[in-house]
């Protein structure tokens, strides 16, 4: 039988999402942060995005590991101590630990407390000999990591999934710094990295025929209006998903359909027509372009993996110092 899991609670309490929430929506141009899509609802929605025949992301990155995991494995070493940021259902994540050599444990990080103790499980039982030590917290903000029971020769933190996208340039570059830290000295990291492609493709994968992402997107709201006493209508916000050529990026907005007022945890909140709330960014890269982000952090690309279309590239990086 497993051992039981014990999960190491940090992440974001109430009074931080109601400061957050409130100061985004002060801003001239509103905003809220995309972290906080990822409820026990929004965990949902979004794996049901990941099966919708337009979101490419998630099938492309699982062909490319089902192809390649076993050199992926074999390039962290044996005794490694695996760091997953975002983890999620850990999908992706089981193809890398059934290739992994006698890894030292694995570090399952997620701000969605449910679908982390449900993963966690499921590894366990899936996994006996493994020791899993998951972390619910904001991985964007600092933070201790558990300590294996056995000594890893190495650090490596994967970050699956297009999430590197959600930053912008310069983030990128403190982020990966921050990884390679986490990661130290020998350390690796694996990223998964969405490329540029043609507008159709991308807008489509952020705006389904269905509607999943669009109740994804206004889930949102729906957290606010549950935990912070919000008075959101989800009617008067129409879903927007939308490539920016220029700054390389796909922005999802939630767009107000009149005038009128929102009250938030006892603060008034006025939206013009048309005015928006800016709730993500998705940034594409080329090669090029994400090599120099990781030179700057002090990393350097050993490797690169991609599908046959290169839509889509994981990405194994060394901490240089």
């Amino acid at each position: 039988m497993s051992a039981p899991v014990r999960l190491q609670d940090v992440a974001p309490d109430r009074a931080r999402f109601r400061d957050d929430v409130w100061h985004g929506l002060s801003l001239p141009r509103k905003t809220l942060p995309c972290k906080y899509f990822y409820d026990a609802r929004g965990s949902a929605l979004f794996e049901a995005i990941c099966e919708l025949p337009e979101y490419y992301p998630t099938r492309t990155e699982l062909s490319i590991m089902e192809r390649h995991a076993g050199d992926m494995a074999a390039r962290l070493g044996a005794r490694c101590l695996l760091v997953e940021y975002g983890s999620g259902s850990s999908r992706k994540t089981r193809l890398l630990l059934d290739r992994l050599e006698a890894p030292a444990g694995y570090v399952p990080i997620d701000i969605s407390r449910t679908a982390l103790a449900a993963s966690a499980r499921a590894l366990t039982d899936a996994y006996p000999a493994l020791e899993v030590l998951p972390v619910c917290a904001d991985y964007t903000e600092p933070f201790d990591l558990p300590h294996p029971q056995r000594t890893p020769l190495r650090r490596a933190v994967y970050f699956p999934g297009s999430t590197i996208g959600n930053f912008t340039p310069p983030e990128v570059a403190s982020f990966l710094a921050r990884m390679a830290r986490v990661a130290g000295r020998r350390g690796a990291l694996l990223v998964g990295v969405d490329l540029k492609k043609e507008r159709a493709v991308l807008e489509a994968a952020y705006d389904d025929a269905a509607g999943v992402t669009a109740a994804f997107n206004r889930n949102l709201l729906v957290r606010i209006n549950r935990e912070l006493g919000g008075e959101f209508d989800l009617a008067r916000f129409a879903h927007r998903a939308r490539w920016d050529e220029q700054a390389g990026r796909v922005e999802m907005h939630l767009v107000a359909d009149r005038a009128h007022s929102v009250r938030v945890a006892g603060r008034a909140f006025s939206f013009a027509r048309g005015e928006t709330i800016h709730t993500e960014n998705s940034y594409k890269f080329d090669l090029a372009q994400f090599a120099a982000l990781a030179a700057g952090a002090g990393l350097a690309v050993r490797e690169v993996w991609t599908d046959d279309a290169r839509r889509f590239s994981v990405q194994l990086l060394s901490v240089e110092a």
